[in-house]
């Protein structure tokens, strides 16, 4: 098929952005207004009280990021007046109907003349309470698909997922949807009206108990994990987004839709700038850990891929996926944009990236001295990750128990916090152990066929490019993923 000209296709067009403060979001409404000034309109959802709440949050949050700066650099001291024209800033919330926008005129301008919605509303934290999970990424995305059906312009409604709605299954993961009720492990049973009165059940269980917020916040997060793993998913997040795809399917209706499945997302690998980054991610919380001496063991299978994918890299397959389902592309709506089936990286070689990076450039400490690193120690099986728990902490906390009791009490506080600790790094490996152990591949023929119609008839391949064997891993953590972390967390 022909794809023509991303501008072109853009040139004078309005999309509606949700979570617009997200990481995501922010380079995808920066590449927009950055490649393409006569965008008409970008209309963005943020969660805010008011427009007032709704200003701040654009300022602090999104405009006023490093990641702004080329732009801003190409509009001079217009930049001010691009931001006020091609930006509406849309107070609401996803999980309520009409996406929670109060202003009746501003929804009726928004359906009126919205051409793409870009779903990227979420939260994408793995131990989240589970009533927060899934009214934003279960039952938001069904209210962003309804919204989406009755914007009477509307050409394409990009839903971003995540490839670990596919749990913990091994081998090929093939681009296949999830329909409705459906479960990894076969459990029948699954429907979303059920979960949401479980939820509704359980709170008011909670407060007739007159349960602390506290004591509701961690109730709530080990339901999650608990009806999660009833139906074969890992944690709450894949989850309810695993359940998210399944109610947009299922009620789109005649709405062309895409899916979008990134894998584990990283810092820019080219636009606007190489190594932009925001928050300590997964697998950088494991370097920054490792950098500082901290992390002393490394608990997963060094052999296992790890699937990466810069996050610019993911925009670009966005945009122009977007562009093809606008016009009506032949094969699939589900995309997978990582990096294991073409251009594989191994924890292994994270484990050496790293030891190179900071035998070279060590990090400094609070007195000022360099923390010298070696090799980390591996387990790979959580059976030796237990035994290493039971030797190192679980026997001299006994110990603390004991000569608590025997001096009234005395140890209270260190042993409280032992005990804390352990219960912390155990729940965390608990919730983290299928990736730390991952053994699939995700298959991209859906993403290929995209690239192979960039390569052949998009005008601006090179612009929006999202093809992960053009990565030098090697070249890209050393000069640009990990020096781009360690920027971040000093800035």
């Amino acid at each position: 098929m022909e794809l023509g000209s991303a501008l072109q296709f853009l040139d004078n067009k309005s999309i509606l952005v949700t979570g617009a403060a997200g990481f995501l979001a922010k380079i995808f409404v920066e590449k927009i207004l950055r490649v393409q000034p006569n965008v008409k309109k970008l209309y963005l959802l943020l969660r805010a009280a008011d427009h007032k709440s709704a200003v701040h949050r654009l300022h602090s949050e999104i405009i006023g990021k490093d990641l702004f700066r080329v732009l801003k650099e190409k509009c001079g001291k217009n930049f001010g007046s691009v931001i006020s024209e091609k930006i509406t800033l849309v107070p609401g919330d996803i999980s309520h109907e009409d996406l929670g926008i109060k202003d009746s005129d501003l929804v009726q301008e928004i359906l009126n003349e919205v051409d793409v919605v870009v779903n990227l509303a979420a939260t994408t934290n793995f131990d989240e309470r589970y009533d927060v999970s899934l009214g934003l990424n279960t039952f938001g995305a069904k209210f962003v698909a309804d919204f989406a059906k009755k914007c009477v312009k509307l050409k394409v409604l990009v839903h971003v997922s995540t490839a670990y709605v596919s749990g913990e299954r091994t081998g090929l993961i093939l681009e296949n949807p999830y329909s409705m009720g459906e479960t990894l492990n076969g459990v029948s049973g699954l429907d979303i009206n059920v979960e949401k009165k479980i939820i509704e059940q359980k709170l008011n269980e909670l407060r007739l108990e007159g349960s602390s917020d506290k004591e509701i916040t961690r109730a709530m997060k080990d339901l999650g994990i608990q009806r999660a793993r009833l139906y074969g998913w890992p944690n709450t997040y894949v989850f309810t987004k695993a359940m998210g795809e399944m109610v947009v399917g299922e009620f789109k209706g005649s709405l062309p839709i895409v899916f979008i499945r990134p894998t584990i997302i990283t810092s820019t690998f080219k636009e606007p700038f190489p190594g932009w980054a925001e928050g300590v991610r997964t697998i950088d919380s494991l370097a920054i850990g490792y950098a500082k001496g901290k992390l002393s063991f490394f608990l997963g299978d060094l052999d296992s891929v790890v699937d990466l994918i810069p996050a610019d890299m993911v925009v670009n397959a966005m945009i122009v996926a977007m562009i093809a389902h606008a016009s009506n592309q032949p094969w699939g709506n589900i995309y997978h944009v990582g990096s294991s089936m073409r251009n594989p990286v191994k924890y292994c070689d994270l484990q050496d990236f790293g030891f190179r990076y900071f035998s070279k450039k060590p990090w400094i400490n609070k007195d000022g001295k360099p923390v010298i690193v070696g090799k980390m120690r591996v387990m790979d099986s959580m059976t030796s990750f237990h035994r290493y728990i039971a030797l190192r902490y679980l026997l001299p906390l006994k110990g603390l128990e004991f000569a608590n009791t025997a001096f009234c009490h005395f140890f209270q506080g260190v042993y409280s916090e032992l005990n804390r600790k352990i219960n912390f790094v155990t729940r965390m490996v608990d919730i983290y152990r299928p990736y730390l152990f991952f053994d699939a591949i995700f298959d991209d023929i859906n993403t290929e066929k995209l690239r192979m119609a960039a390569r052949s008839s998009l005008e601006e391949s090179d612009m929006f490019y999202f093809d992960p064997k053009c990565i030098d891993w090697d070249d890209y953590f050393m000069n640009i993923h990990i020096p781009g972390i360690v920027k971040y967390i000093f800035k």
